[in-house]
């Protein structure tokens, strides 16, 4: 797992749902407030994104997405791929890595 210095934390958050292929970012966290829809949905899927990897700190790259469209996107993350819809992957917030400096 990748650690971020405490200033990049914060620097620049967006969706990994606005990333295109190629991009690649660092987890900053997952988020279920801005979901419509019933709060044991968005806790389960909170829930099971984080299950999943998808924990602050960890690095992943967009590596495709359906065109023309962008539902699902591919992400790789660790040694494991992903097929994320576009309401999960609105839920995970990341940093780009071009954000980050060492």
């Amino acid at each position: 797992m990748t650690t971020l210095p405490p200033e990049h934390i914060l620097a620049h958050p967006v969706a990994l749902s606005t990333l295109r292929k190629g991009d690649t970012a660092i987890v900053i966290g997952v988020r279920d407030d801005h979901l419509d829809v019933g709060d044991e949905v968005r806790s389960t899927l909170a829930q099971r994104l984080l299950e999943l990897g998808f924990i602050p700190g960890e690095s992943l790259e967009v590596v495709g997405a359906i065109w023309p469209g962008t539902d699902p996107i591919a992400v790789r993350l660790g040694r494991s791929m992903f097929a994320l819809r576009q309401r999960e992957a609105a839920a995970i917030m990341v940093t780009r890595a071009s954000n980050i400096h060492p």
